[in-house]
C-alpha cells in the first residue's frame, strides 16, 4: 500500500498526532484515467495511396505502342526526374530531358504529350524508378499523374539502353 508517513514531534505542550496519506485511491484513480483516454482517442489513419491495377486474368497481347503515344519517366538519384518519348534506337543523351517536381512541371509535361499523341485514348505514362530514387519522389510522381487526371499509366522497371543513357547524364 503506498502511503506517506509524517513522524510525530514532540516538544511543546501538545501532542502532535501521526499524519497517515494513503495514496492507493489516487494511483487507481490515475490508471483509470489513462485507460479511459486510451479508449476513447481516435489513433490516425494511414493515408493510402490508390493504385490502379489491372484485373486478374489473362496477360493482353502484346500490342508495340508508338512512341509518341507515351512519355516514360525516369526517377533517379537526387530529386532528379528525366522523360522522353524514344524507343531504344532513337534515344540519346539530347532526347532524354530533366525536369523537377518544383510546380507543374511534370503535369505540363504530360499534357503536352497527351495533346501530342496520335491516338490519345491509348495515352500512357510510363514511371521508371531507378535504384537510386527515393519512395518520396514515386509518390510525387503518382500525385503528379493524378494532378494531370491521365488513369493510364504503369510503373516498371528500367530497360538497360535507358540505364545507359541515364548514367551518362548523371555522371
Amino acid at each position: 500500500m503506498a502511503e506517506v508517513i509524517a513522524q510525530e514531534k514532540q516538544g511543546g505542550r501538545q501532542k502532535k498526532k501521526l499524519i497517515r496519506v494513503d495514496m492507493t485511491p489516487m494511483v487507481d484513480l490515475g490508471f483509470l484515467l489513462i485507460t479511459f483516454f486510451m479508449f476513447t482517442t481516435n489513433f490516425t489513419k494511414p493515408n493510402v495511396m490508390d493504385l490502379g491495377l489491372p484485373a486478374k486474368g489473362d496477360p493482353p497481347s502484346s500490342v508495340v505502342m508508338n512512341q509518341k503515344n507515351q512519355v516514360t519517366f525516369i526517377l533517379g538519384k537526387d530529386n532528379r526526374v528525366f522523360y522522353h518519348q524514344s524507343n531504344a534506337t532513337d534515344l540519346n543523351t539530347a532526347n532524354l530531358k530533366e525536369t523537377d517536381f518544383s510546380g507543374i512541371k511534370v503535369s505540363k509535361i504530360i499534357s503536352e504529350a497527351y495533346k501530342n499523341a496520335p491516338n490519345p485514348e491509348n495515352f500512357t505514362i510510363i514511371v521508371k524508378p531507378t535504384d537510386e530514387a527515393n519512395y518520396k519522389n514515386f509518390v510525387d510522381m503518382l500525385d503528379n499523374i493524378a494532378i494531370a487526371k491521365k488513369e493510364r499509366y504503369g510503373v516498371t522497371d528500367i530497360k538497360p539502353w535507358e540505364t545507359k543513357i541515364y548514367k551518362e547524364l548523371v555522371q
